[in-house]
């Protein structure tokens, strides 16, 4: 019998928790949406950008990474319960993130200003305190 692999925390410092409870969901949601739409600045405008601007810059490949991990949250959503429409409007905001992030160059602005994740989090945040009022968290 080989011993068990410690965790390893996330480079941010997060230890991300594996459970399927509304609170381990959120704060997975809440992480993945930060590395892909605020995990760095943009030097001088201090402006935040994450992976899904800088990986749409690589055609297609990008775009389709960043979708597969756009549509991981909304099965996340999928998991806590959340209803058909609002699973399907979060869908909606990352097939029209990755169709005209696809666009050269305009999309690639436009995955700077439209943050399909961050859109998605908050759809998620608001059924969560509405139907898993313990999994409420104190913004900072």
């Amino acid at each position: 019998m080989q011993p068990e692999e410690p965790k390893r925390p996330i480079p941010m410092g997060m230890d991300l928790p594996t459970g399927s409870d509304p609170v381990s969901i959120r704060r997975r949601v809440e992480a993945l949406e930060q590395v892909l739409e605020r995990s760095f600045r943009i030097p001088g405008v201090n402006y935040p950008v994450g992976l899904d601007a800088i990986v749409g810059l690589v055609p297609v490949v990008g775009d389709l990474i960043t979708a597969a991990m756009g549509a991981y949250i909304v099965w996340e959503g999928k998991n806590l319960g959340m209803p058909k429409w609002k699973l399907w409007r979060m869908a909606g905001n990352v097939a029209f993130d990755t169709a005209l992030g696809a666009v050269p160059l305009v999309g690639d602005a436009f995955d700077l200003v439209f943050r399909s994740n961050t859109r998605n989090l908050k759809i998620i945040r608001k059924h969560l305190d509405k139907h898993h009022p313990a999994a409420r968290t104190i913004e900072g």
